[in-house]
């Protein structure tokens, strides 16, 4: 089947791995970005399948020129993928309003703005698909990630809710949760200005594994990302929540049987010190 898809963030990484399997797949797709002459050669390399399109999925407009361009294209949208992403490191304390208002406005608000206004299409046809690009991290808490973490929690908390919101309809919903990638998104996390000495020894493990994770020997190719996707679409079943990579199951069941009492009970004692005033 032929499906008519629109996919956002497709600069790099997952996104443009996507934007391009389904091309080559003989499928149509929209793909969109922020700078959308970064498409520029997939764009000449399926000019019959692939069209492009600009979307900063933080401004409603541009959201809303999305939908009308892949109308105008192709007729319709038959599969949603909100994969456009940000991330951000710093532990809870150090990450200000702003750098939090961040992370929500572009890994759950704008899912959510354009999941809403591309369900009255779908549910007019009767069908289609929305696939939100969640996260291991939407389910298994890393410090100095608390801000990502946060908005991927949500994201899943959206996709149960509106699994159930839409049944019999037509239209299905799912999370993938992608483990580590080779991509440069550990490289490109954005960091909260202040540094809180105390948790140095939680958060600056994390932060070494994160931005070399192009290169860790578990981080799957975006490729493997893209094909499983468009098996999932392909296939009869919609699972709501699919974890992707040959890291993710295993970073998943960690995360279910982590003991946290025994965890933190194993963590000295910090020195005594003189409390702030709550600010």
């Amino acid at each position: 089947m032929t499906r008519r898809w629109l996919i956002t963030g497709c600069s790099t990484g997952l996104g443009r791995a996507l934007a391009e399997a389904v091309a080559a797949s003989g499928q149509q797709v929209l793909a969109t970005a922020r700078r959308p002459e970064t498409l520029e050669d997939l764009r000449d390399r399926y000019p019959r399948t692939l069209a492009t399109c600009v979307l900063d999925v933080r401004d409603p407009d541009d959201c809303h020129n999305a939908i009308h361009a892949a109308l105008a294209r192709y007729g319709g949208v038959d599969v949603l993928v909100n994969n456009a992403g940000v991330g951000h490191f710093g532990a809870v304390e150090e990450v200000t309003d702003a750098e939090l208002e961040m992370q929500l406005a572009v890994n759950l608000v704008a899912p959510w703005r354009l999941t809403r206004m591309v369900l009255p299409l779908m549910r007019a046809q009767g069908f289609g698909d929305i696939v939100m690009v969640s996260s291991t991290a939407g389910r298994t808490p890393m410090p100095g990630l608390g801000a990502y973490a946060a908005a991927k929690y949500a994201l899943e908390g959206m996709v149960d809710t509106l699994a159930l919101e839409l049944a019999g309809s037509g239209v299905h919903v799912m999370a993938v949760e992608p483990g580590a990638c080779a991509t440069e998104w550990g490289a490109s996390l954005t960091e909260s200005a202040e540094h809180v000495a105390a948790y140095s020894g939680v958060v600056e493990p994390v932060r070494a594994g994160v931005r070399a994770l192009k290169t860790l020997p578990m981080a799957s190719p975006p490729e493997l990302f893209a094909a499983e996707v468009l098996r999932l679409i392909a296939a009869d079943g919609r699972p709501v929540r699919t974890p992707i990579g040959q890291d993710a199951w295993t970073l998943l069941l960690d995360a279910a049987q982590r003991d946290y009492t025994a965890l933190l009970n194993a963590r000295p004692a910090p020195a005594a010190a003189q409390v702030p005033a709550p600010v």
